[in-house]
């Protein structure tokens, strides 16, 4: 029983609680933003609400709704209006008012209209708005009122705010609509500006006429001048074209003429500068054959000066060196047996130093052999004397000259050009040369042997009576295997 006593009393409080929050809800109110409420009831200054929400208190606070938005009507006065200049016109327009959104216009607002529907707040509105309209047109004439519109909505708004500023209102905008009159004021207004524009236009057209008809005339005789001009000029440079291609002709052909001569003379003195180095080089191949010839000559006699040395060296060493191997193997043989009976160690080292005493004789004689080998080929050099080098000097020349001329037996043709000056001008002119290079040989010989061809031939005599130097004899009396080979010859 007690949760069955406990749910009920929970049933009662969630219902007490959603009756509270309903009557709650009914009391709130929701302002939107085109709109003000106006809350009243406590004996104090109504209280605005705007875009907002508020609790209205039964039987302590009432509340009233109070539109923000804009209102749109006509201004249109039945009578007409006059002007400054006494012309009636009848002038249609529209106004924009609305309640300003500061309290204190809203509540003047809502003192002045809050009562009213909204075709009685327009006709008080259009009223006021009438008044001064009529009091704006009488300032103005109708040509101001017709060309400048903004001027008289401007006067309708500075002339108004402070009328509709004490009914809590603003005037947004005020746009004249449409302005007439029935003495056709306005639309006779136009007419002298509308000859005056027609004149200015047929003096205008008639003037472009006459300037067209001027400048077609001037076009057509400078466009005359010009095609003269044209004719002339084409002719001219026609004319100053032939005579440029004449001109271009001849210097084309003297051109040829000159490069033809120009390359005949090049080609000349190539041919020319051709023989003169071809000459040129046979002189150097012949210098060179000579100095070959020259050093295989040498090469042959350091051959000899080798093959006599090598023969020296064979005697020696085959008497000698045999003699003095057989006497010390006789001494060696003789004193092994004498120490043979003394101690093997004994023995030994004897032996050991008496073969190095050998080997040390043995050296030195090959040495002196060898000196003495050296002073007869020194000897044989002295013997080889000027009247052997002039002989050869001589002996060589007819081979270098043939050397030199030899060139000449391999070529196959010879071109002489002789212009006719001079004794020495063609086939004379190759002799010539050729005496002229084998007259160049003793200077050739005297550049590679460094000796003058007349002193050695001044010294032929002298040289022949020089007898020879005596030979040194080998130790033992023998003479070296040279002297022998002269005394043979002898």
């Amino acid at each position: 029983m007690e949760w069955q006593t406990v749910a009920i009393f929970a049933g009662l409080a969630v219902l007490a609680i959603m009756l509270v929050i309903s009557m709650l809800a009914r009391l709130y109110r929701k302002v939107g933003p085109n709109e003000a409420l106006l809350v009243y009831g406590r004996g104090k200054t109504p209280r605005v609400v705007k875009g907002a929400g508020t609790v209205i208190w039964p039987l302590i606070e009432s509340c009233r709704l109070l539109s923000l938005e804009l209102m749109s009507f006509d201004v249109a006065p039945q009578q007409d209006l006059y002007t400054n200049q006494g012309v009636a016109v009848t002038v249609e327009a529209v106004a924009q008012i609305k309640v300003k959104s500061d309290d204190i216009s809203i509540r003047t607002g809502a003192e002045q209209f809050l009562t009213k529907t909204p075709p009685q707040r327009e006709g008080l509105i259009r009223l006021v708005m009438e008044g001064h309209l009529r009091g704006i047109i009488g300032q103005l004439t109708v040509e101001q009122i017709v060309k400048e519109p903004e001027m008289v909505g401007d006067r309708m708004r500075a002339t108004c705010a402070g009328d509709m500023s004490k009914m809590g209102l603003e005037v947004v905008s005020f746009t004249i609509k449409e302005v007439r009159d029935k003495n056709e004021y306005i639309s006779n207004m136009g007419r002298p500006d509308v000859a005056r524009i027609k004149r200015d236009a047929d003096v205008a057209a008639a003037e472009a006429e006459r300037d067209t008809a001027i400048k077609k005339a001037e076009a057509q005789r400078a466009a005359a001048i010009a095609r003269a001009q044209a004719d002339q000029e084409r002719v001219l440079a026609e004319t100053l074209s032939q005579a440029k291609q004449a001109e271009a002709t001849r210097d084309l052909e003297v051109k040829k003429a000159a490069y033809q001569e120009l390359i005949k003379k090049q080609q000349a003195q190539a041919d020319k500068a051709y023989e003169i180095q071809q000459n040129i080089q046979q002189q150097q191949v012949v210098a060179e054959q000579v100095k070959v010839q020259l050093i295989e000559r040498e090469a042959q006699t350091k051959v000899q000066e080798a093959e006599i040395a090598r023969h020296q060296n064979e005697l020696i060493a085959t008497v000698l060196k045999q003699a003095e191997i057989e006497k010390q193997r006789v001494l060696n043989i003789a004193e092994g047996e004498k120490q043979r009976l003394i101690a093997e160690a004994e023995g030994r080292a004897n032996a050991i130093r008496l073969q190095g005493e050998a080997e040390a004789d043995i050296i030195f004689k090959k040495g002196e052999a060898e000196a003495k080998a050296m002073n007869i080929k020194a000897e044989a050099y002295q013997e080889y004397n000027q009247a052997a080098v002039v002989d050869k000097l001589i002996s060589g020349l007819p081979e270098v000259v043939r050397a030199m001329a030899s060139p000449l037996a391999n070529v196959d043709k010879i071109t002489i050009v002789s212009t006719g000056n001079g004794h020495s001008a063609g086939m004379s002119k190759i002799t010539g040369d050729m005496a002229e290079i084998a007259a160049q040989v003793p200077a050739l010989f005297e550049a590679l042997s460094g000796m003058s061809m007349a002193e050695l031939f001044s010294k032929v005599k002298q040289i022949g009576d020089k007898g020879p130097k005596p030979s040194p004899e080998l130790p033992g009396g023998d003479e070296p295997p040279a002297g022998k080979a002269k005394a043979a010859a002898k």
